[in-house]
């Protein structure tokens, strides 16, 4: 019989839609804690799981001994501002925790290394959190190219257009470079870039511009990238965050088959999922090649359950360090291109003046 592993959720906002994953999994999972400063918050959450027939999980402002010393914790999974990820990740995994953590990971390819380092050292497993991988119109265009029913890659086009207005700015980290690390491309395209290097593999070159021109931030809210891919594919990407209406749109132009995402702008990666067969004659060959595509549980409550095997010894992670460090190179180099104006080449060395961080 499997283990039941206990979780901490660390961060009552984001860690709300985790909790919506984890409560389907009730034989895998059980939500012990929630820790967040605004203890009204918590003990919302709290309710809200125990009113799914799940245990209510105890709750706690602060991120200290008290969780730490607990044995009976299992999990942390760290859904606190992206400033405070690096701090709480290295904090949860010295004190013998695996540790989950949102996105982005950190701030620096530098952090990502220090993580990865005191993960092994540890004994224990970081998993960053990416669960628009497992979306099941998501895994039928990955099951058509990885059996090579889709042909060669030819050419693929992003929007990530979506609105913010001032009132999602007054959470008051948010809209700084300090606090948020970044904007538009680091906070909310960073999921359709995750599906793009998913799909088709390591980015070559890259090249991008971004300004500040719906709201009075610091943060970037439109952008514009240039992606050369390792296979040769050439990739556009446009992000906004003023679009009057919200869509998150990534076609793919493949030598036997064009595949569209669901537009909805917060399930790209979810049925329905388009594909248009180059030729008539090409119909039937696709049909037979999608009915072997994987049918398994989307979103958080996917990647929980990948995970679960992974702890169990049924697998690997789901998400593992090396997809977030390829995550965070990707937006080192697409801030260091708009920055300097160069187009920057992949993989990025040590020695590379923004491996220690965009910010600088």
């Amino acid at each position: 019989m499997s283990k039941i592993y206990s979780i901490a959720i660390v961060g009552a906002g984001i860690g709300e839609r985790q909790a919506n994953g984890l409560v389907r999994l009730q034989d895998k999972f059980r939500i012990a804690v929630i820790c967040d400063r605004d203890l009204e918050r918590a003990a919302k959450l709290a309710d809200q799981i125990a009113a799914t027939g799940a245990p209510r999980p105890d709750v706690i402002d602060e991120f200290g001994d008290e969780l730490f010393m607990r044995k009976d914790i299992d999990i942390v999974s760290i859904c606190l501002p992206p400033f405070m990820h690096f701090d709480a990740t290295k904090r949860s995994l010295e004190a013998g925790k695996h540790t989950v953590c949102e996105k982005p990971l950190v701030g620096s390819l530098a952090e990502v290394d220090m993580l990865e380092t005191i993960s092994k050292a540890s004994g224990r497993t970081l998993m960053p959190v990416f669960q628009y991988r497992f979306g099941k119109g998501l895994q039928k265009a990955d099951h058509l190219i990885r059996t090579g029913a889709a042909g060669k890659i030819y050419t693929a086009s992003i929007e990530t257009h979506w609105t913010r207005g001032m009132d999602y700015y007054a959470v008051p980290w948010r809209g700084k470079l300090a606090t948020e690390l970044g904007g538009a491309l680091l906070g909310h395209s960073i999921h359709i870039h995750d599906i793009l290097t998913e799909l088709i593999g390591p980015i070559a070159s890259v090249s991008a511009l971004t300004a500040v021109r719906v709201n009075p931030i610091e943060t970037e809210d439109c952008a514009a990238v240039i992606f050369e891919m390792a296979n040769g594919a050439l990739v556009t990407s446009s992000t906004t965050l003023g679009s009057a209406d919200e869509l998150t749109r990534f076609r793919l132009a493949c030598e036997n088959v064009t595949m569209i995402c669901n537009p909805s702008p917060y399930t790209p990666d979810r049925d329905p999922w388009t594909f248009i067969p180059k030729a008539p004659k090409d119909e039937a060959f696709l049909a037979t090649a999608l009915k072997d595509a994987p049918d398994k549980a989307e979103g958080y409550t996917g990647q929980y359950e990948r995970y679960h095997a992974a702890l169990e010894g049924k697998g690997e992670l789901p998400v593992s360090v090396a997809d977030a460090y390829r995550s965070i190179e990707l937006a080192t180099a697409m801030y260091h291109s708009a920055r300097t104006g160069e187009r920057v080449h992949l993989p990025i060395s040590k020695e590379h003046q923004a491996y220690g961080g965009w910010r600088h």
